[in-house]
């Protein structure tokens, strides 16, 4: 995995194009690592990419053929690497953008459902391939996706583990807009520019109370919302924005 930092961005690149980006458990623990890493006073966004013609292509099978565990054993590896790795992308306390260069699949699927926004290429290709393999959608899957693109349009992707283009990914929710490859990178800048200039604490606030809110009841989920707005009434960004209202100018955050 490549790391580069520039203008307060920090770009994570998988980089094993060889295999289209596929993940072990080993990768899926060092990203979780990484993203548990960021801090809003020195980041105003990550970016999640890979290198050549795949975003990822998911769970590395040829490290699945080689293992051999209990029902125990297998609990505590996921809990441990691809469950900490959404755990870790859900608390995150810089916006997450996934720059989705090509084909998203498997626990690459669940990664751009966990981002916080998903540009994809027009040529990416999606699929919740679990099921290819026998097994069920992680690293969040079955948390996110429903909730993503409804729970019909979950269960036919997990059930069947079809491949879809990034227009109907679009279409579905699961990314916010497919562009032609060609104009990715100045539509993901377009976004981070926009970001920087945003409070990212206040933005990781908001972050936390929509995700702690995603299955509480109304009454919990105002009294959370509450808690945490009392948070960011307390933060120097709140008052510098109130200032720069004041003041008529724009807030320097």
């Amino acid at each position: 995995m490549r790391l580069t930092d520039s203008e307060g961005v920090r770009r994570i690149t998988f980089d094993r194009p060889d295999v289209l980006n596929a993940f072990t458990t080993d990768h899926a623990a060092e990203l979780a690592d990484h993203l548990s890493n960021l801090h809003p006073d020195e980041q105003s966004a990550v970016v999640l990419t890979g290198e050549g013609r795949a975003f990822s292509a998911g769970g590395d099978v040829e490290a699945m053929a080689d293992r051999e565990e209990s029902p125990a054993e297998a609990f505590d590896r996921i809990a441990e690497t691809f469950g900490r790795l959404a755990e870790e992308a859900l608390s995150c306390p810089v916006p997450i953008v996934a720059r989705v260069n090509g084909d998203a699949v498997g626990a690459g699927l669940a990664l751009v459902a966990l981002s916080d926004f998903a540009y994809a290429a027009d040529s990416a290709r999606f699929s919740a391939a679990f099921v290819r393999v026998g097994l069920v959608p992680d690293t969040g899957g079955t948390f996110l996706l429903p909730r993503l693109v409804g729970l019909r349009t979950a269960k036919e992707l997990s059930f069947t583990g079809r491949f879809f283009d990034a227009t109907e990914a679009a279409e579905m929710d699961l990314v916010n807009e497919a562009v032609p490859e060609g104009e990715l990178d100045d539509r993901v800048e377009e976004l981070l520019s926009v970001l920087r200039e945003r409070p990212t604490r206040t933005v990781g606030l908001a972050k936390r109370a929509i995700h702690g809110n995603l299955g509480t009841g109304v009454e919990g989920a105002l009294d959370y919302e509450n808690h945490v707005q009392a948070l960011a009434y307390g933060t120097d960004e709140h008052g510098e924005g109130v200032s720069a209202f004041l003041e008529g100018r724009e807030p320097e955050f």
